[in-house]
């Protein structure tokens, strides 16, 4: 039991060395600022056109995109305000011997005092979304077919002959729509019962969604297919005192979908500040003179509003330190 008292009392010991070494010198610290932290997702859809596009309006009276595209569409939009130092603003300390402890414990950053368990946004990029595939060829008529010649006529006599050949595009655009509207018949036919077999309930359900599964697919082939896939990223907007409070928070390529506010190949999304006043703390008389001062921000409760230029996107309110005002905590010598 002694044995184990003595080795706690040399852990103490040791751990507070440190703070008894430095209690006779001069510490320097920074403000704290926050950083805006914008977690953003978006969908990718890679839209891949029918290779009968140009024939839908001819043969199934519809319109459809000619030529394959990839756009990208902000989904999600999520405001985290994390604090840091500002190591722009510096102030210095002189420790002594009457120096309170826990005022004195600064974190890893620097700071004197800063809310705990902030946040910390992963700064990866993030691209989940592999490359589409486009369609599966399910559905797409053969290429060949045959057709029958006639090599010569004598004594109105014809001579014939099967040849195989390759179909033009137009006459598989042609077959497909023919089983389109082959399709819509015999649902048609199932649904007033005018066919050899009866059907109702489970069958005819499970009859039609087959059908119109198998429709879709023929249709396709016209109109064209989409693939989606996610894209996401964090992207940082540090308010400044200095600037406008009008800042570009990212961009949205239609090449590379989200990137930096740098990237000027991407439409902006802009995020716009609205600083609230702070009033200043009215002076406090005192007989006493401070043997010193520390400095503390006081934060600025802003209005936070993200958009693309027309639409919000995101409104909120925040406290930003660094719009805020730097007031001084007196530090009196005890008796």
């Amino acid at each position: 039991m002694e044995i184990a008292m003595k080795k706690l009392l040399f852990f103490i010991a040791v751990m507070l060395m440190p703070q008894l070494v430095r209690a006779q010198g001069t510490v320097s610290y920074s403000m704290p600022q926050t950083v805006l932290v914008f977690s953003v997702e978006a969908q990718k859809e890679s839209f891949y056109a029918g290779p009968y596009a140009r024939y839908a309006q001819k043969y199934l009276g519809i319109s459809a995109e000619l030529y394959d595209r990839v756009s990208y569409t902000v989904t999600s939009v999520k405001l985290y305000p994390a604090v840091e130092a500002d190591q722009s603003v510096r102030y210095t300390y002189v420790l002594n011997g009457q120096s309170q402890p826990l005022f004195l414990q600064l974190t890893s950053q620097g700071l004197v005092s800063g809310p705990a368990g902030a946040y910390t946004a992963d700064k990866g990029w993030k691209y989940p979304a592999g490359k589409g595939t486009g369609f599966s060829g399910k559905g797409i008529p053969a290429n060949l077919t045959e057709r029958t010649n006639t090599l010569y006529e004598a004594d109105n006599h014809a001579v014939r002959q099967k040849v195989v050949v390759e179909k033009s595009t137009e006459d598989k655009a042609k077959e497909v729509a023919d089983k389109i509207f082959e399709i819509r018949e015999n649902k048609y036919k199932i649904l007033v019962g005018d066919t050899d077999a009866t059907y109702s309930g489970e069958a005819m359900k499970a009859t039609i969604d087959a059908l119109n599964k198998l429709e879709q697919d023929y249709l396709a082939l016209f109109t064209g297919v989409s693939e989606f896939g996610s894209q996401s990223a964090s992207f940082e907007v540090i308010p400044s005192v200095k600037k406008n409070q009008t800042y570009v928070a990212f961009r949205l390529s239609d090449e590379e979908g989200l990137v930096p506010a740098d990237n000027v190949s991407g439409k902006p999304y802009f995020v716009t500040l609205a600083v609230e006043s702070v009033a200043p703390a009215p002076p406090v008389e005192s007989k006493s003179k401070p043997a010193q001062v520390v400095n503390y921000r006081i934060p600025a409760v802003c209005g936070v509003r993200l958009t693309d230029g027309i639409n919000t996107l995101l409104q909120t309110r925040v406290p930003v330190y660094q719009l805020g005002i730097v007031a001084a905590y007196p530090v009196y010598k005890t008796k």
